[in-house]
């Protein structure tokens, strides 16, 4: 079993990182002092779940919990400032600050450094998320200690869920458009209006006739998502926010 440090403070460590054509070093008492924290810890840049899943929700969910309380969410990783940074710009993580724990000091002194060498990974942090609060640990959900990579109570929804459990998740949409349609233009003004954000996927691009043809039966754009149903055109679309 990992340690729960709930109610001690943050080790004191320095974080190497590269930013604006020069290297900055960042220590930890700084990051944390007089600011709110849900930071989450995963085993390596570029990984499936840690890309699929966990960065992409905190980084949704980053204004929800900003709504409630946190002044800043961070990812760590036992990672080079250099991946750290490309990663990020992968992502397109714009609402989350990545910091490298390049030497694995700061995962070590929370004692969450494990041995993943029969993957090739050295020494990588465990999967877990945190609430800092002043440099003091408040809350702490860290993956059962079991093999492989389990990831069922470091996201971003169960931290929400702890820190607001009223409060209202942002809706996940997503609209299917081609170049130069009118119509998709106007369904994206309508879904900005009303301060949903939304995913856009391009005719050619992102997808195929046959791709929308398979999820909606029909052809024609734009065809809306949200939070797994059909909506369908801008005229459905419409009626929908209309209700």
């Amino acid at each position: 079993m990992f340690e729960n440090k709930e109610g001690q403070s943050i080790p004191e460590v320095t974080f190497h990182t590269y930013q604006n054509n020069g290297w900055l070093d960042i220590n930890s008492k700084d990051l944390f002092a007089g600011k709110t924290i849900a930071l989450f810890s995963l085993p390596g840049a570029y990984t499936p779940t840690c890309s699929s899943a966990h960065v992409p929700r905190f980084n949704q969910l980053q204004p929800t919990l900003k709504a409630n309380g946190v002044d800043e969410v961070i990812c760590i990783s036992v990672n080079d400032t250099f991946v750290m940074n490309e990663w990020a710009q992968h992502q397109n993580a714009d609402k989350v600050t990545f910091i490298p724990d390049g030497n694995g000091d700061f995962t070590e002194a929370m004692g969450l450094l494990v041995n993943k060498e029969d993957l090739g990974f050295g020494k990588r942090s465990w999967r877990y998320s945190m609430l800092v609060k002043d440099g003091v640990i408040d809350k702490m959900f860290i993956e059962p200690n079991q093999p492989g990579d389990p990831f069922e109570i470091s996201d971003a929804d169960t931290m929400l869920e702890y820190i607001a459990p009223d409060a209202k998740r942002p809706l996940n949409a997503t609209i299917f458009t081609r170049k130069g349609c009118p119509y998709c233009a106007k369904a994206k003004v309508m879904l900005a209006e009303k301060g949903i954000e939304f995913e856009e996927l391009v005719l050619g691009s992102d997808y195929t006739d046959l791709t929308l043809r398979a999820i909606s039966a029909g052809s024609s754009v734009p065809q809306i998502f949200i939070d797994g149903d059909l909506v369908g055109g801008s005229d459905d679309l419409k009626e929908w926010l209309s209700e």
